[in-house]
């Protein structure tokens, strides 16, 4: 509705829904066990691919889209913060999310059912939270800590996905203590709720100066641009 009405807050809206299918999506894809485990999910591929492919390309549209100089004034407090929370988010998928059934994977006779289970999966949600999550938090929340103007795009768009992805760990680790899994937490539950939550008011402050009438930004919309013509709402 926003892109619609051509307001400049619609493609960095955008950003954070759009990363947030791509990665879960390629996980989706790419760590069934398809033919391990009953049932017609290979049939099922072309719209998983579909999906993928169209949030790939709003993705890269809508950060086309954002220029740094259209985006709202952030204060050094919104920057400081923000930069805390990406630290703390590398540090929690790292020790709190992975390390432990990691150590667990390395031993000769692994017993997490996690892994045994679905050993695919387990391997490729490691590659992308230990290889792209937490070193993209790393890297931009140092860069906000530092204040650098880079840092504002990713900031945006990083504190926005990782609350959706927060509360589907959430949401997972919930259902997993409910059902009695083995590898249920609840120190996992409390933790990824409380790391939603925070990252959420984290979310809605950053992303409230692009929802005013007037945003205040040092830019004007690139002429031309669909997604950020003049016209403001």
């Amino acid at each position: 509705m926003l892109a619609l009405r051509g307001h400049p807050a619609a493609p960095v809206l955008a950003l954070a829904p759009s990363i947030f299918v791509v990665y879960t999506y390629t996980q989706l894809i790419l760590g069934n066990e398809f033919l391990r485990w009953p049932g017609n999910i290979e049939r099922f591929f072309p719209l998983m691919l579909a999906v993928f492919v169209l949030a790939a390309a709003l993705a890269i549209r809508a950060w086309q889209s954002t220029p740094q100089a259209g985006l709202p004034a952030t204060s050094a407090g919104a920057y400081r913060t923000a930069g805390i929370v990406l630290l703390a988010i590398a540090a929690f998928v790292v020790v709190g999310l992975h390390l432990p059934n990691f150590v667990d994977a390395m031993r000769d006779q692994p017993a997490s059912v996690q892994y045994l289970s679905s050993p695919t999966a387990f391997w490729l949600v490691k590659f992308m939270d230990l290889g792209i999550v937490a070193p993209a938090a790393i890297t931009v929340g140092i860069g906000a800590l530092r204040h650098r103007p880079w840092a504002c795009k990713p900031m945006h768009t990083l504190v926005g996905a990782y609350t959706l992805i927060g509360a589907s760990v959430t949401g997972m680790a919930i259902t997993m203590t409910t059902r009695n899994d083995p590898d249920a937490s609840a120190t996992i539950v409390a933790g990824s709720a409380l790391m939603t939550a925070l990252l959420a008011a984290i979310t809605c402050y950053l992303y409230r100066p692009l929802l005013r009438r007037h945003p205040a930004s040092s830019g004007a919309p690139a002429p031309g641009n669909p997604l950020m013509p003049h016209r403001m709402w």
